[in-house]
Parts: structure tokens; C-alpha cells; sequence
């Protein structure tokens, strides 16, 4: 799987993904799948506009996102690290942007992780629109450590509604520690009440304690084993619009990764 931008004459830009032919040998099912993702429409996401299945090509074109991934601001970062309102409003963004993919008729997101959350020309947080596309003929999708992969999903190989939200959980972990932690050594620390040793050290406790609580017990319910016990989309943007309070967050300006 290969990514680049491609410039257009109009001055704006697109990235431009490439798949294997072996990765997706049925050209119909490719188109299908791209004309679902290619209907949904939302600035919480980067959508796709565009897509090709002729041969053995099988390409799609979203929307670009100059400001890079999640996973380069909280893991690989540079000068500063990103900082606490910015990350609630990453949780929050990434929210609604599932609630609005959770109406009927709407694909499953496949694989939600850190670097699939990219930031827009105004440094704003937004969900990339490939992770609506399977990776295979049988809808298995789950390319992470199996650490972080839903305990149903090894079960039975698919993805629902429920790993969707188990999903989320790990990138509210992300958020929370600046790590790529295992939910099973985050929920033993959660259970020990060592919320300090889980938070980022980064953040040099530049954080209210009450709104990472909120954060910590909301990653622990998307976490639960069973997936009924699990909140709803809805849930999770009922639980993080309150905690927006800071409107004028710092956002990001990088060089073109490209």
C-alpha cells in the first residue's frame, strides 16, 4: 500500500493511495466498497473523492491533510509535544465523526488508530475516510498488535459496531499517555488508581485532573470485555463536548511530510 499527494492545476491537493491488486482482486467489490465511502460526507473526516479499479489498479483519492497523523504529533514529535486541549479535542472530533458513521447504512470504520486521525490546513483534527475500506475479501481488517485488537474480533474475525468503540478506546489511551500502551497494562493501572503514572509526563502536568478522570473512566468503559457493556457513539460525545473549554487551542503547522 503506497500514499502520496498529487497537486492539481486548481493549486489544491490530494493524497492518492495505492493497493495491490492481490490485497483487492475483485474490482467490483473495490468499487463497491469505494462508492459507499465516496457518499459519506462530513468536516470531521477526510473524504474520499475519488477512486480507481481499471486492471489492476486499485486506487483512491481523498482529501489532503498537510498537517500529518496523530501518531507523528503524540510519538515522533519534534520540538513540543501536543497539549492537553488539543487532545480532548482530537477525542471529541474523532467522536462525532463515528456517531455520523454509525447511522444505518453507513460502512464500518476498520482498524481506528492514531495514525489514521490526520490534521486538516487549519490544524484541526480529522478522521482519514480509508479506514472504511476492507483489506481483504472476508472483511478482515485488523492490521495492529493483536494487544490492541478487540477480544471479539479475535474471536470471530469481524469488525462491528462494538470493536468500532474498542477501538477508540486505545486512541483515548494514546491520548492520555503520549505511548502506544496495551489496554491490559492501562486497565490494571486504571484499576490500581495510578492515573499520574498513566497520564504523559510531557504534558509536565499541564492538565485538569478532573477532565483526565473523565477521559481515563470513559477509555476504561471502551475497554470493557464484553462488547454490550461498551458506550454508544453518542455516549462518547455526550461525554467529551463538555470538557471543550479552551476555544483558541494551539494547533499544528508542519512541513509538507510529502
Amino acid at each position: 500500500m503506497l500514499s502520496t499527494k498529487v497537486d492539481f492545476k486548481t493549486g489544491g491537493g490530494s493524497l492518492l493511495r495505492s493497493f495491490t491488486k492481490m490485497a483487492w482482486p475483485d474490482p467490483k467489490q473495490f468499487a463497491e466498497e469505494a462508492w459507499g465511502v465516496g457518499k459519506l460526507r462530513h468536516k470531521k473526516l477526510a473524504n474520499l473523492i475519488g477512486y480507481c479499479c481499471d486492471g489492476d489498479e486499485r486506487l483512491l483519492v481523498a482529501e489532503y491533510m498537510p498537517n500529518d497523523t496523530l501518531t507523528k504529533h503524540l510519538f515522533h514529535w519534534e520540538n513540543q509535544t501536543i497539549e492537553w486541549a488539543m487532545r480532548l479535542r482530537v477525542a471529541l472530533y474523532i467522536a462525532e465523526a463515528l456517531d455520523y458513521c454509525s447511522s444505518e447504512g453507513h460502512p464500518l470504520y476498520h482498524d481506528l488508530n492514531a495514525y489514521r486521525v490526520l490534521f486538516d490546513e487549519d490544524g484541526d483534527p480529522r478522521l482519514s475516510c480509508f479506514g472504511f475500506m476492507k483489506n481483504s475479501r472476508d472483511g478482515k481488517s485488523y492490521s495492529t498488535n493483536l494487544a490492541y485488537t478487540p477480544p471479539e474480533y479475535l474471536r470471530n474475525g469481524r469488525v462491528t459496531p462494538e470493536s468500532v468503540i474498542y477501538s477508540f478506546g486505545t486512541v483515548l489511551l494514546d491520548l492520555l499517555s503520549g505511548k502506544h500502551i496495551p489496554p491490559s497494562h492501562a486497565i490494571d493501572m486504571i484499576r490500581g488508581k495510578n492515573i499520574i503514572l498513566l497520564m504523559d509526563s510531557h504534558l509536565e502536568g499541564n492538565f485538569s485532573m478532573e477532565e483526565a478522570t473523565l477521559v481515563v473512566d470513559l477509555a476504561s468503559q471502551c475497554l470493557q470485555y464484553e462488547p454490550r457493556e461498551r458506550p454508544s457513539t453518542k455516549d462518547l460525545v455526550t461525554t467529551l463536548a463538555p470538557l471543550q473549554t479552551k476555544p483558541d487551542v494551539k494547533k499544528f503547522s508542519l512541513c509538507n511530510p510529502f
